[in-house]
């Protein structure tokens, strides 16, 4: 079932959805958690930074964190984030803040991504605020809840 987005501001870099559940290490996978997005099917496995305190089926904000391969600059599209259901494997949309001390860049998809540059031909600074990017995302994206 799609639930309402709230809309009260935040941090642009804060992700909001529903914490879906939560996955205990397996002999073949790290634990992860399932961060259901508002107004959206998407269901993004995250690794968890830190303690998660948010009861299972209950409204979580946080921090998605994301290492960006090759980030390209492109024209057309819309934001989204693929595959609908799994890891984050490839994200594209506008940028709304970069970091060059970090070398990172906030990109709006179907949720923000803070995405560290790993191309070392690209930096935070060759990008600015509303450009629209596209990029594959390595494997390891976080989640860290923000304090409430």
């Amino acid at each position: 079932m799609l639930h309402p987005a709230p809309t009260d501001r935040i941090d642009p870099g804060l992700a909001r959805g529903t914490l879906e559940g939560v996955h205990e290490q397996t002999a073949t996978k790290p634990a992860f958690i399932v961060l259901g997005l508002y107004n959206s099917d998407y269901q993004l496995h995250l690794l968890p930074v830190g303690e998660i305190t948010a009861p299972v089926g209950k409204r979580i904000l946080g921090t998605i964190r994301a290492e960006a391969k090759r980030v390209d600059i492109v024209r057309t599209g819309g934001k989204y984030v693929e595959p609908v259901i799994g890891r984050p494997r490839r994200v594209q949309g506008r940028i709304v803040e970069t970091d060059t001390a970090r070398n990172t860049i906030t990109v709006d998809a179907a949720a923000p991504f803070v995405c560290r540059l790993t191309d070392h031909r690209q930096r935070a600074s060759d990008f600015e605020p509303g450009q629209f990017v596209s990029f594959d995302v390595l494997s390891g994206s976080t989640f860290e809840q923000a304090s409430t």
